[in-house]
């Protein structure tokens, strides 16, 4: 991250994808004026209270929407998505964005692809000003292994262990998953980004 990146954004789909896919860079990063939304889960209240426990640890702004998470996974048209993220955003411009890849980090979880071709879709169409676009760079292989940072991604960071252990404290005290769990298996000790400029 360089001084440009003042007013920061972090997109997802569900509580805790923040902390799994971009933790570590909040944590190195608390200079920087965060803001975290998920379009997901604000009805879930033992969720929602976890992602603003959550929201704690990183100084930032947690905002939280309610699209349709369930587990038939129906496809939610790219215009609601849009509409969802710039109903929770407190501005309409933000120097830079972290948020889901293409095909999202593991096989498969609709909701991370429509997150990122939203916020796509938002820079493109004008809607939303965004600088650079960081997408998380993780993949599993269609599901052979548990989700890894992708070593030619653009922007590569090695967790100091303190705070990866700070990442892995908040997914397995804050947000309460067990030690077995895929969210603390997979809690990975690189982050990686694809950047659209």
């Amino acid at each position: 991250m360089n001084h440009e990146h003042s007013n920061c954004v972090v997109i997802t789909a569900h509580p805790d994808d923040e902390t799994l896919w971009a933790g570590g860079t909040l944590l190195l990063h608390p200079d920087r004026c965060w803001t975290v939304v998920t379009i997901t889960r604000k009805s879930d209240r033992e969720r929602a209270a976890k992602f603003q426990k959550a929201m704690e640890h990183y100084g930032a702004a947690g905002l939280m929407g309610d699209l349709d998470d369930g587990p038939q996974q129906k496809p939610l048209r790219t215009v609601d998505v849009e509409d969802a993220i710039l109903d929770l955003l407190p501005a309409h411009r933000y120097d830079l964005v972290l948020t889901h890849g293409w095909w999202g980090e593991y096989t498969r979880h609709r909701r991370h692809e429509e997150v990122a071709k939203a916020v796509v879709s938002l820079r493109e169409s004008g809607r939303l000003s965004l600088g650079e676009i960081w997408m998380f760079a993780y993949q599993d292989e269609g599901g052979r292994h548990l989700p890894q940072p992708v070593a030619q991604s653009d922007v590569y960071t090695r967790l100091p262990d303190e705070i990866w252990e700070h990442k892995y404290r908040i997914i397995t005290e804050t947000y309460g998953f067990g030690s077995d769990s895929f969210e603390a298996r997979t809690t990975p000790r690189d982050e990686a980004f694809w950047v659209l400029q």
